[in-house]
């Protein structure tokens, strides 16, 4: 309680300061009003039509429009005596500047009004470092359907990987506010395109603003209701995987001649239900409530997946292994066995109604149940788990404008996360005088069907009876208060400070462990409750963190500078004699509990653009960057109490956690040219190093009786270098392209926190040295066309291709038989992925048919598994493996596609 009341008033405190500072996911437009002579037009207004956001001219002309919501405007400007001027389709970014000068003449007929479009530049002259921004348009044209769909086709970025980078150092945030998981450093929500008003993806240095991530940072905002009128919206499409030949007459070259195998079993059978998606949506004002808006969201989303398994056994079926008999009671149906099936949903409210503040309600979740194939169970499908996670953000934020140029915003979060993986959550009624571990109950699930077995010499080893005896939760409850005040303190200077803090209650483990244990001299299935991780445990870490920023804008000059303040608690005890871990060396000095040390980091952040000619411009930025690895991994066998028995040669007791690691730190730099080449021909360049340190890693430690016993701590590092050249081309009639090309070398000593200790259980050289992460793509080229008709149809196509990354090669199975780690690379591959669209109207509304073709080629392998002795992923020289391949090991096959959407709005 004391703990509680401690964390509280620290809450309290913060809260208070936040009240008086902010931060905003809106955008800013400036620029200067001028008449033909050149000269200001001192009053004149530029004002956003269909808003209240305007600004008049100062005595230089110049206009200063902040917090404006991201999307495109028209703008209209004017002043008595001059010709008003309308600018249609002006982009505004979040966090960003958008500069628009115009000339006003003088007005010859009362009431003349001329309009324009605006040029939207090819590239932003103005960015400091790279940074990709997607309109709600831009997305709408694309071949995709979730926000990491969205973020792998952005430079530099390879399934998550944000140049070179290990998973989970990316920050997503919604709206401003993160929505990682401290678990895992994993984004809580799944978001589908239909919810999404504008996405950012920054692969390089970022704002102080943001915190806990070492590699990048993308930030979905969310659509918002028109207080105008009520739109609406609605899609449906359903699709099929089509992989003609795929399920039983493929010809693969194997080392002993070609050889005719089932790549994709079952495929053959089109059924256009494989894949479903309904989603709806409604916005507008709230009736009878003024100055309130709404926005509803709903989506179901079914994929049952291209790979199935035959229901040829049961769970419960009794074979006699012995004796090689084996006695099936299925009924050979078809199973999907990878699959995602998932209900999304969004509501937000808005609220006007005092003078100069907005209040905002939100609330986004998901229901998903997602599995990933298992070969093993592929005659056994009933046996598998079907994994569930249930995730749900919510909470309100306050915007108070206190003046044009003064605004601050709160935001109060609560992220909540809870994933199951187990076959059945009942285990049965433990007997009266159960202890640690007593045999399985009569009454439990488990106890009819038992472990899962297979024989090696049938069906190459398939599980032919039992069920998964796997079983681990993870629950986050995370409470986020974030906050920022915004300043326009003078023409130059743009400030921003904050605040951010999170506290969160973590739970993960295991329910109680299924496994053979011995009882009265005999091995059965039974209950493990209270060994190591066998509950599941509760932990409460505390992250704050306070950061300013200034963003100088002085003409064509750019400067980002800001500074981070990080704190870090895990409120958690390490022994205090790492020599004697459990206090149970008769001797030794005493080791006990300590609570572990407050973490701190300071970062400092800086980018620069300034312009070399016109519409170029260099930029340079360089940044520290900190982040405490997930704390699923320094939590988990944290306990050392397990090595009371430890002594030198016994038993392994896995790599212990540590709860007093350090933040894992990354030393950023950029380089780059932006140039609008060509008035249809942009090009950005951009040079990048990144200096990756203390990540997590294994370390040895020694008792005081000479055992050893391996722990997590920052120990691991590594490197990534390289740059992307980008080609943007519009403005040449319909047609609009875009290529870019990355080339990214990443080496460190290891790709995993655990693969020292790894090498040393097989006997091999644990000593830190450095070869290519496993994730090292070495060459990507992301290229789009786009041949679009307004109001008539658009024809997008995405081609991907992505060299070989690493593997280790081998000379044989024999121990030592491997060469040296990740010296070998997979074959390069190329994706192409088609939209096309046919607009109509009919009804009054707006309709849109559409297909979408994924991996059109049907490209069957994309740098995933590989047969060490041959490089493969198709055969292996050794013979006691299986012959067919394994085709959760391949990319999935041609994915088709068909919907249609509508779209339509009315007023009260």
């Amino acid at each position: 309680m004391a703990l509680l009341r401690r964390r509280l008033l620290l809450l309290g405190v913060l809260l208070l300061f936040g009240a008086q500072t902010a931060h905003a996911q809106t955008g800013k437009l400036t620029g200067r009003i001028l008449d033909e002579a050149g000269e200001p037009l001192i009053g004149a207004t530029a004002l956003l039509l269909g808003t209240t956001l305007g600004a008049a001219a100062d005595e230089n002309g110049d206009y200063i429009i902040l917090q404006i919501p991201p999307g495109t405007y028209d703008v209209r400007f004017s002043i008595i005596g001059y010709q008003t001027k309308v600018v249609e389709g002006v982009r505004v970014a979040s966090n960003q500047t958008t500069t628009l000068d115009v000339t006003l003449a003088e007005e010859v007929i009362v009431g003349d009004e001329v309009v324009v479009t605006a040029d939207r530049p090819l590239v932003d002259v103005s960015l400091t470092s790279s940074m990709a921004t997607l309109s709600r348009e831009d997305i709408a044209v694309l071949p995709v359907q979730q926000l990491q769909d969205i973020v792998n086709l952005q430079a530099g970025v390879v399934d998550g990987h944000f140049r070179g980078g290990r998973l989970g150092e990316v920050q997503y945030q919604v709206d401003g506010v993160s929505v990682n998981n401290p678990f895992d450093n994993a984004s809580t929500l799944n978001l589908d395109r239909s919810v999404l008003q504008e996405v950012q993806v920054i692969q390089g240095t970022f704002d102080a603003e943001y915190g806990q991530a070492m590699s990048g940072v993308v930030n979905a905002v969310l659509r918002d209701g028109n207080p105008e009128r009520y739109e609406f919206s609605a899609e449906v499409f359903m699709g099929e995987y089509v992989s003609p030949g795929n399920d039983s007459t493929t010809v693969i070259t194997r080392f002993d001649g070609p050889q005719t195998v089932a790549l994709f079993p079952h495929i053959s059978d089109i059924d256009p239900m494989t894949l479903q998606n309904y989603q709806v949506s409604l916005s507008g004002p709230v009736p009878f409530v003024p100055q309130t808006t709404f926005l509803l969201n709903g989506q179901r989303y079914v994929n049952q997946g291209h790979l199935a398994g035959l229901r040829v056994f049961r769970p419960t079926d009794e074979n006699d292994f012995e004796r090689r008999i084996f006695n099936p009671t299925g009924d050979s149906a078809l199973v999907p066995i990878n699959f995602n099936k998932q209900w999304s949903w969004l509501a937000k409210i808005s609220n006007r109604s005092i003078p100069h503040v907005k209040v905002a309600y939100q609330a986004v979740g998901n229901l998903i149940q997602r599995r990933g194939y298992n070969h093993a169970f592929r005659l056994n499908p009933d046996g598998l788990s079907i994994p569930r996670q249930f995730s749900i953000v919510h909470g309100l934020d306050w915007t108070h404008t206190l003046s044009d140029r003064l605004f601050y915003e709160l935001s109060f979060r609560q992220n909540y996360f809870d994933y199951k993986d187990l076959k059945y959550d009942d285990l049965g009624t433990p007997p009266p005088d159960a202890g640690t571990q007593y045999p399985l109950p009569e009454d439990s699930p488990y106890y009819e069907p038992g472990p899962p077995r297979g024989d090696a010499n049938y069906q190459e080893g398939a599980i032919v009876q039992g069920v998964e005896l796997g079983r681990f939760v993870q629950r986050t409850n995370a409470f986020v208060s974030k906050g920022a005040v915004t300043s326009q303190a003078t023409k130059v200077h743009l400030l921003k400070a904050g605040y951010e803090v999170q506290a969160s209650h973590l739970e993960f483990g295991s329910p109680g462990q299924v496994q053979q244990i011995v009882a009265d001299g005999v091995q059965v299935l039974g209950v493990v409750r209270d060994t190591l991780d066998a509950q599941v445990r509760a932990y409460n870490p505390l992250s704050v963190a306070a950061f300013v920023q200034d963003r100088i804008e002085w003409r064509d000059l750019r400067i980002r500078a800001g500074l981070r303040l990080e704190y870090f608690d895990a409120n958690a005890t390490v022994p205090s004699d790492l020599a004697n871990p459990a206090n149970s060396i008769d001797g030794a000095p005493e080791s006990r509990p300590k609570p572990t040390s407050v973490k701190w980091a300071l970062a400092p952040r800086l980018g620069v653009s300034f312009p070399i000619l016109d519409r170029a411009s260099l930029f340079f930025s360089y940044g520290h960057f900190y982040q405490m690895p997930g704390l699923g991994q320094i939590f988990s066998n944290a306990d050392y109490s397990v090595l009371e028995d430890l002594q030198a040669g016994a038993v392994s007791y896995g790599v212990l956690g540590n709860p007093d690691l350090k933040p894992e730190f990354t030393t950023q730099y950029e380089f780059g040219f932006k140039s609008e080449v060509t008035p249809f021909l942009g090009l950005d360049l951009s040079l990048f190093y990144k200096d990756i340190r203390d990540l997590l890693g294994v370390e040895f430690v020694q008792t005081y009786t000479a055992a050893e016993y391996a722990r997590l701590t920052n120990v691991d590092f590594g490197g990534v270098r390289g740059f992307t050249l980008a080609l943007d081309q519009r403005g040449l009639g319909p047609i609009t392209a875009s290529i870019d090309y990355t080339l990214q070398i990443g080496v460190g000593n290891s790709s995993d926190p655990r693969e020292t200790a790894n090498r040393a259980a097989a006997g091999e050289d644990p000593r830190p040295r450095q070869v290519p992460f496993d994730w090292d793509q070495r060459h990507t080229l992301n290229g789009s066309l786009i041949w679009f008709q307004p109001g008539n149809f658009s024809l997008t196509a995405i081609l991907k291709f992505a060299s070989g990354r690493p593997y280790t090669p081998s000379i044989g199975t024999t121990f030592g038989s491997e060469l040296e780690t990740n010296s070998g690379r997979k074959p390069s591959n190329v994706i192409v992925d088609l939209r096309a669209e046919k607009f109509f109207d009919l009804g009054g509304l707006d309709w849109t048919a559409f297909v979408r073709v994924f991996n059109l080629f049907d490209q069957h392998f994309a740098n995933g598994f590989v047969y060490a002795d041959t490089g493969s992923p198709y055969y292996t020289l050794d013979t006691t493996q299986q012959r067919n391949p394994n085709p959760g090991r391949l990319n999935p096959p041609r994915r088709i596609e068909l919907g249609v959407s509508l779209r339509g709005a009315f007023t009260r």
